[in-house]
Parts: structure tokens; sequence; C-alpha cells
């Protein structure tokens, strides 16, 4: 057993601490981490955000070629497996591995592989093996373990042909029908991968409708898009019991429906990777879904410990991660110009993607503030008309007096990237934040971006 002494002990390699160990040691702090994986990058290089959206990509090029006449001079539509598509997700994987460790290695940061429990709050052991274990002691530790699938007990993942989104990765064929539970982010897009591969979805959501916290034309937008692709989406529908045989699973639902397919995905819920962490001995308690509470510094009761990442809830998303995990080691180092992060874009990877920031519609009427809508088709922008990928809108949200912009939400090819047009925009100060930016500068043409230009003039006629 050896012992070691840290400024800044960071539990968990993902990118909230990635973010927080890379800002400490600039701040001249002694870093370390943890990681009970053998390679770096947490859960999302592994087995969330790089893996999913790298099958995304490949789904949607495939799609793209085989909707494209000019493409049929050289080869009939065509589809791939799952297998060929998860081969080059593999390959994305690898280069953000061999990428991470370089900036470790060249940060001169010692990575401990192995499980982390607290012994104190300022001793953490790490079991690196069967015999071994080391000891770190650090002035600070941050909590960046990020979270896993939900899984209840009446559901048996052992059986071959039931997965959650982790083990997914695993599977080593193109099933002809899958059964997905839960209609979040997760669900959604495994939904919209698995249907451009050819596969029956069912895609079964215990609520009233698709992403329910989006605004509801987008929400409407995506439903009906992937129902005209084929996918069967059942609301309202409540799990009762799964059932394995030899060459199906059958899902009873409490409605009384009967479903049956090849392969059953759960997607409803993740659950804080705090289990035996010994918690207890740094005076922490996770709560009912393993996650901790933080205060805005993302401290959390106990005043040397921080908590980031996907381990303290929503929003559960990379960027916000890695924003956290800075921001967190800011406090640490006594940097005033930290941020508690509140106003985050959303970026929905399905086929098309979903992204907003900002406040939707409903939450403006509920609020009883005077809005107006402005909106850009993107059948209508010479850019997607260029590209094929003509389905779609922009959604401007603003204020009628001031003309603020209070929510910007895109569905469509390439929403992710086009938010942050708006996104830039909502967050000028002293007046800057305007309707008017769009109708005042030049765009290039074409280009999607020309949609904000578009959606700015629909919007000053309605006034």
């Amino acid at each position: 057993m050896a012992e070691y002494s840290y400024d800044v002990v960071v539990i968990g390699t993902g990118p909230a601490g990635e973010s927080a160990a890379m800002n400490a040691g600039k701040k001249g702090k002694t870093v370390a981490l943890i990681d009970s994986r053998a390679e770096v990058g947490g859960g999302c290089t592994h087995k969330g955000t790089i893996p999913s959206k790298a099958l995304r990509h490949a789904v949607h090029a495939v799609m793209k070629f085989n909707r494209t006449p000019l493409f049929r001079a050289i080869a009939e539509p065509t589809l791939l497996s799952f297998p060929e598509v998860n081969a080059s997700a593999q390959q994305v994987i690898s280069k953000q591995v061999s990428m991470r460790r370089r900036f470790y290695s060249r940060n001169h940061f010692k990575i401990f592989n192995g499980h982390a429990r607290f012994v104190d709050p300022n001793t953490v052991e790490v079991q690196t093996s069967q015999s071994t274990k080391d000891i770190l002691h650090a002035e600070h530790v941050v909590i960046a373990t990020g979270s896993r699938p939900y899984r209840p007990d009446n559901v048996d993942f052992s059986h071959p042909m039931v997965f959650d989104s982790d083990t997914i990765l695993t599977l080593n064929r193109t099933p002809r029908r899958i059964i997905i539970y839960g209609a979040g982010v997760i669900g959604c897009e495994y939904a919209s991968i698995f249907n451009g591969l050819g596969c029956k979805v069912d895609l079964v959501n215990p609520g009233a409708r698709l992403l329910a916290y989006m605004d509801d034309e987008i929400s409407d937008a995506l439903s009906y898009h992937m129902r005209g692709h084929g996918v069967l989406i059942r609301h309202n529908e409540m799990f009762e019991s799964l059932h394995g045989y030899d060459d199906y699973v059958e899902l009873k639902l409490q409605s009384g429906k009967v479903i049956k397919a090849d392969a059953f995905l759960w997607a409803n819920g993740r659950a804080g990777n705090t289990d035996d962490l010994g918690l207890e001995n740094a005076g922490l308690e996770a709560n009912s879904r393993g996650q901790l509470e933080v205060d805005r510094f993302y401290r959390t009761k106990t005043d040397n410990i921080f908590a980031v990442g996907d381990v303290i809830g929503a929003p559960s998303l990379a960027s916000a991660a890695y924003d956290q995990g800075r921001a967190a080691s800011g406090a640490i180092v006594n940097d005033s110009s930290y941020i508690f992060f509140e106003n985050i874009p959303n970026g929905i990877y399905t086929i098309p993607e979903i992204s907003s920031v900002g406040k939707n519609e409903r939450e403006l009427t509920k609020a009883k503030i005077p809005y107006e809508v402005g909106k850009a088709y993107f059948k209508d922008t010479a850019r997607a008309q260029i590209t094929g990928e003509d389905v779609g809108v922009l959604k401007i949200l603003f204020h009628r007096e001031t003309l603020e912009l209070l929510g910007i939400h895109c569905f469509g090819d390439q929403a992710a990237e086009i938010l942050h047009i708006g996104q830039a925009i909502m967050e000028q100060k002293n007046g800057g934040n305007t309707l008017e930016y769009f109708v005042t500068h030049t765009f290039n043409y074409p280009t999607m971006a020309e949609a904000y230009r578009v959606a700015a003039l629909n919007g000053l006629n309605r006034l």
C-alpha cells in the first residue's frame, strides 16, 4: 500500500472530471485522477455521448445515400448492419481515448485505475487490484463519477435480447424488431438509429409526448417525422412485465397490450454512480437516484468536496459537465470568474436533430410574458434544398415590446450547430439581445444561418 498527497483529487475522467483537473492544474494545483476503467474518458466516451452520436452519424449518412437520386448512378439503396456502424463508433472512441490520454500526460497528472472509496473527507482509498490499495490524501476532492442506466429489479438484463443503453453497444446483430421503453433523449436517439438500420421500432412512452420538456411544436415535429418513417410510438403506456424466451422477448403493458420483438432496450432513467463510494465516511448522502446535492459553487455539504456532471443530476449533458468541472475547480482556487451554468443549450441527436435554448411557448404562456414567434422552414431555404436536408424548422420566440430573444428552438439537420448563432445573440448584454440583429446584418448565402434572417422577418411581420 502506497500513500500520496495532492491538492486536488478528481474521481472520474469524463468531461466533468477532465475539465476540473485541467483547470486546477493550470492554476498551479497538484492533481491526481481516479477512474474505475482501464482507459480515460468516462461513460461519455465509452458508453454514452461519443458512441451513440457516432452510430447516429453513420446511419444518417447511409440514409442520405439511399434517398439521393444522384447516387443511383453508383449503387442501389443499401443498409448497414448494427455491427458495421458500431465498428465505426469504436474507431472514434479509440481516437478520443488517445487524445485525452495525451492531455493528461502533457499536464503530468497521475491517474489511478481502480475503485475509489472515501476513508474520510480528505482521504480516498483506491483498490487498484485484488491485493493492492493506494491511499490518496487531498485538500479538495471532486466527485465526477457520472451516471449509469437505471435497472429495475423486474427486468432480466442477463437475457441475451435485453439491453440498456450501455450494453446495447455489445449487440452483435441487427434485430428485425426492437422495443424501446422510454421516450426521453436516449430512447428517441436509439429509435432513430435502429429505424435507420431498417428495424421495426416500437417506442413505448410512459408519458403523453416525446421529450416532454421540449417545445410542443418541436416535439410534435419529431413524433410526426418518426411515424412517417415507420416508428410505432405508444404514449401513456406503463411497464408491467418482460418475459424472455429462446428467440423473442415479450413486453406486457399495464393497458393489457403485449408486444413481441427480438430485442428490448430499457431507456427509462439513469442513476448516479455513488454506490460503494463510502459517502458516509465523507459526511455525504446521495438521494434515491444516487445523485448529490450541490450549491452554486458545485460544493457539497462537506466544504472541501465538490460534485459535478451527471452525478448531480440535470441537465446531464456532456457540454454542461465540462463547464461544471471547470467552474468547480475555479471555486477551489478562489477564482471569482467562475460561472454557475443555468441557460444551457440542449442538443438531441435524433434524425433529424433537435436543439433548443431558453424558454418554450408553454413556459412563456404560463408566465404571461407577451411573446411572438418567428419561423423559418428548412424547405424554403436554398442551402437545405441543395443538401437535400429540407425537413425542419427554426423557431425564434421574442418579446413583443422589447424584441428580446426569449427562446430558440430548432428541428432539422445540423440543429445543434445552427442553435449557437441564436444562443450567442441571446447572451449579449446592454440591449444587444434583440431580434433586430438578424435583420440588420448580412448572412452568407446560401447557408442554414440565413434561416435566422427569414425567421426574424417572419416574426416582425406578425407585429
